[in-house]
């Protein structure tokens, strides 16, 4: 198979692993500008990565903060610190598993579960936004694409 980039001729800021992570980036950053923004959000204080958080509970019901890390990729020390925030700001609630204390479980507050749908609204926006000019067939084949890269990477393949 033949190789996609070659270190003679790679230009870091043209690879598929900058462009990515800049995506990323400006589009997080979008979503907290738009959060700031809006009349129902901005008084929560709510940030895009928090928002990840939230909604992974929403898909999830309740869960640990440690599997919550490695679904999301956050570092531990990062999601402690968001955790206590959203407690802080109640949308967020733990509670100590009945049969083993040591496991402490996240799930959402009322308050948290009531935000959700507009803070989603709101996401959905900034990713149409930045998928203006694709068609519905181009944005899944991207999707796809993007998901064999993780295989890809899951599997170890190299060339």
């Amino acid at each position: 198979m033949a190789e996609i980039y070659e270190v003679e001729s790679y230009e870091p800021r043209k690879g598929v692993g900058y462009l990515l992570s800049k995506v990323k980036t400006e589009m997080l950053a979008q979503i907290d500008r738009d959060f700031v923004a809006d009349e129902q959000l901005k008084p929560l204080e709510v940030t895009a990565a928090q928002y990840i958080i939230m909604s992974a509970l929403t898909l999830s019901g309740s869960q640990s903060a440690s599997d919550l890390c490695k679904e999301i990729g956050y570092d531990a020390g990062a999601m402690t610190r968001m955790i206590d925030r959203l407690e802080e700001k109640g949308l967020l609630r733990r509670s100590r598993c009945v049969n083993d204390r040591r496991l402490v479980y996240l799930e959402l507050t009322e308050q948290g579960k009531a935000a959700v749908p507009r803070m989603k609204t709101l996401g959905v926006r900034v990713m149409n936004q930045f998928l203006q000019g694709f068609t519905k067939a181009e944005a899944r084949q991207l999707e796809d694409y993007l998901m064999r890269m993780l295989e890809n990477g899951a599997r170890g393949v190299t060339g």
